[in-house]
């Protein structure tokens, strides 16, 4: 972060100061809410979380380092005391990002922003110092910790936007103003909470509604093949870009194909010209997620060839997004378990058919280790329905459904479509799951591991690549708790 004394961020958040001997002191160094991630010269946020109280950890976080603290209440070392913490966290990023003046790129959608907030990073830094969140830091409280990791030598800021309602986007945008804004498509991701795809529209659409006029620099990257986000275009007073495979999409794709490895290969083309993109991240929908980053790219003065080269040579940065690991005795593992809505499986199910061609000609199988896509209320029986009746006519070998009443739903829709005998599995839980699996594998098989957070399935693909077994593999996860 930039460096503040402590008077000017109390002075910013509208805090009082404790026990603070010097207000003159300076934060030099990171604005963190782990205190295990203190170093000198940092301010540590205090939440109060389900979990954890941060307040319990104040002490410590001085003591490693941190100047401060911002807290909801004296903790008995120099803090700044707020009335509310995530408001005052926000106003923070907010001041930072308007001193800085740094180019600000906002993205959201259904499906697929942190993959394509990590291919706008790897492009974008390219051409300048860029800062983007690890993860889906995406809420009021990973945005504005993201943000403040920026400071004058940052070119560009990315950040990506969720929602769990209307107004939540609108008041990300808020705390750091975009200059671009991207939406991806409109999903079913939560609409058990919104009510509908058309309040997520609304909601989605709020990133277009904040952005600048399109005289003062305003740009609108918009999925020209989703027509929720195509209607978003009368929605902004910027200018719009249209990405997509539809033919008037300013950056498109064309000669769409999937290589034997189950990784897009396509003909990149822009207002600049074109070039031909072999992705190394697998699955068709990357494309769609390539288009985007390269329109922003390309906005921002990147040549077509540059954007080409730096989409063919992009990796996976986020864990457990389509993480392909091949084991020793040829077993392919894709570790997809950080979350599932009926869009993301079903884009990863194809993935998982087209990277198990080469297998099966081989005498190897597919297998789909599913578990619960949550949050999808009135409609999660039928699209839980429609996920396995889709395995089945994908020709996926083997569905392993894990959990109790939606994977009982996966299950039933894949045996409704015509599957037989072991062909789709129900068990109750991922060590049922791991005991399976691990006496039915054979050499050349391929297994998708995927469901929504909440359930946990990263622990069976952890334990297929991993002797401790699922003991071992929640053990690791462990490490990755915030408080």
């Amino acid at each position: 972060m930039i460096s503040l004394s402590l008077a000017e961020i109390a002075s910013i958040v509208g805090g009082r100061q404790h026990d603070i001997p010097d207000d003159g002191r300076r934060v030099t160094g990171p604005v963190v809410a782990d205190s295990r991630a203190v170093g000198p010269g940092a301010l540590f946020v205090a939440f109060a979380g389900d979990r954890a109280d941060g307040h319990d950890f104040a002490a410590g976080a001085v003591e490693a380092g941190a100047v401060a603290v911002l807290a909801a209440r004296p903790v008995g070392v120099p803090a700044i005391v707020v009335d509310d913490v995530v408001a005052a966290l926000g106003a923070l990023a907010r001041a930072v990002v308007e001193r800085l003046g740094t180019t600000v790129v906002g993205l959201t959608g259904s499906a697929g922003k942190t993959s394509t907030k990590d291919l706008i990073a790897q492009l974008l830094q390219r051409t300048g110092p860029t800062v983007w969140p690890e993860g889906n830091l995406n809420n009021e409280i990973g945005l504005p910790l993201t943000a403040l990791r920026a400071d004058e030598t940052t070119r560009h800021l990315v950040l990506e936007m969720g929602a769990r309602g209307v107004g939540h986007i609108r008041y990300l945008a808020g705390l750091t103003p975009p200059r671009i804004g991207v939406v991806l498509n409109v999903g079913s991701a939560h609409i058990g909470e919104f009510g509908g795809r058309e309040q997520i529209a609304l909601a989605k659409g709020e990133l277009v509604e904040q952005l600048p006029a399109a005289e003062d620099g305003g740009v609108a990257v918009l999925n020209a093949d989703d027509p929720y986000v195509r209607a978003m275009v009368p929605r902004t007073k910027a200018r719009t870009i249209l990405f997509g495979e539809a033919a008037d999409a300013a950056v498109r794709a064309e000669n769409v194909r999937i290589t034997d490895a189950g990784q897009p290969s396509f003909t990149l083309h822009t207002p600049s010209g074109c070039s031909d993109v072999t992705m190394r991240l697998y699955g068709e929908h990357h494309v769609s997620n390539a288009l985007a980053a390269a329109a922003v790219a390309h906005e921002l003065g990147m040549s077509v060839d540059e954007i080409a080269t730096a989409l063919s040579e992009a990796g996976t940065l986020s864990r457990w997004r389509m993480e392909v690991t091949e084991r020793a005795d040829g077993v392919t593992v894709v570790n997809d378990a950080y979350n599932a809505n009926p869009e993301s499986m079903r884009a990863a199910l194809r993935a998982l058919v087209a990277m198990g061609t080469a297998a099966k000609a081989k005498g190897g199988r597919t297998w789909a280790v599913l578990g619960e896509m949550a949050e999808l209320g009135e409609e999660s029986l039928a699209e839980h329905d429609a996920v396995g009746r889709l395995v089945v006519r994908l020709n996926v070998s083997k569905l392993v459904a894990v959990g109790g009443r939606e994977a009982a739903w996966l299950d039933m829709g894949a045996k409704n479509e015509g599957s037989w005998g072991e062909e789709s599995v129900h068990v109750s839980d991922a060590r049922a799951a791991v005991d399976l699996l691990r006496s039915e594998l054979r050499p050349g098989d391929v297994v998708l591991v995927k469901a929504s957070r909440s359930v946990g399935l990263e622990r069976v693909a952890a334990a297929l690549l991993d002797d401790a077994g699922l003991e071992g593999a929640a053990g690791a996860e462990g490490g990755a708790a915030s408080r």
